[in-house]
């Protein structure tokens, strides 16, 4: 078994990414936040499935590949490294506790839920799909579909007493001609989007490197995905730590609630108040949509 350590800078609680991963229903997590966190995806590049089981510590996590069995050191450097963004942990958090001095809002979230980064979808290529898979539909709907793509297109990991889906590769995406529940030209565009990640163009540390508009117009110049959907790309799925959504309505929504606005902003006012959360912007999005669940449930009412 290979194990690998990873050191949070900044505030940062992996029970915390867990209960918010137990609400967070396109993961379908259904562990608890006092057992370790289970993760099985493809990997980024090589496109090879990967089991780690991976545990708090006080100053971070520690991770177990599970599978494969022995990882070569180039795989293994990979699995660190995506999870390492799925967790945030590749962003330098020393500064957060500064955004909260500066506006006592982000301040009262910050008590709230203490070391709570985000956790990113596995990939920005699940991310995309993802959105293409939701499409039209309801939260819960699609997230029944995107699980059993799972389970009938993509490989089970073991973790001992029993076994997790990881999505499909993209090379086994690639060869979808249809699925229950995916209708109209979905395939088509999963298809298409797996062919994207082959070709590299999905891959997260290219589309952080890339100007944020420059990335978005390639995500967009995909078949099936509009601006929500880059958004969520490039926020959710590779990580980028300091924007906040433009095509995300609950934003407004959460914000109005938090600061007890008497309506929701205009984007031009989300762009300015934004501006005191900078360089975490996608950090206090979070939390404001933390708490908006928590004080409405609208999420988890979406069936």
């Amino acid at each position: 078994m290979t194990a690998f350590r990873l050191t949070a800078q900044g505030p940062f609680s992996l029970a915390a990414s867990t209960r918010f991963l137990e609400g967070f229903t396109p993961a379908g997590y259904t562990a608890t936040a006092d057992e370790p966190l289970e993760l099985a995806f493809p990997v980024e590049g090589s496109w090879t499935t990967a089991g780690i089981r991976v545990d708090g510590t006080p100053g971070g996590v520690t991770g177990e590949i599970l599978w494969p069995a022995d990882p070569s050191p180039e795989l293994t450097a990979a699995i660190r490294a995506q999870v390492q963004r799925i967790l945030s942990l590749d962003v330098d958090g020393s500064g957060f506790a500064a955004v909260g001095e500066r506006d006592p809002v982000v301040a009262g979230l910050q008590r709230r839920y203490p070391g709570l980064r985000p956790v990113g979808f596995w990939s920005p290529y699940e991310a995309a799909a993802w959105a293409i898979i939701g499409q039209r539909l309801r939260i819960r709907q699609a997230s029944a579909i995107k699980a059993r793509l799972a389970e009938r297109l993509g490989q089970a990991v073991s973790f001992g007493d029993h076994t997790v889906p990881a999505f499909p590769a993209p090379d086994r995406l690639a060869t979808l001609a249809e699925f229950p529940g995916l209708s109209g030209r979905k395939p088509e565009w999963l298809r298409s989007l797996a062919r994207a990640a082959l070709d590299g163009r999905l891959d997260a540390a290219h589309l952080r490197a890339q100007p944020y508009d420059e990335a978005l117009a390639g995500l967009t110049a995909l078949p099936g995905i509009g601006p929500f959907a880059a958004e969520l790309t490039l926020l959710r799925g590779a990580g980028e730590p300091d924007r906040i959504p433009r095509n995300e309505t609950r934003l407004a929504r959460a914000v109005t609630l938090a600061y007890g606005l008497p309506a929701p902003p205009s984007a031009s006012d989300l762009e300015k108040l934004s501006q005191n959360w900078a360089p975490y912007r996608t950090w206090v999005t979070l939390l404001l949509r933390a708490q908006l669940e928590d004080e409405t449930g609208e999420i988890r009412g979406n069936t």
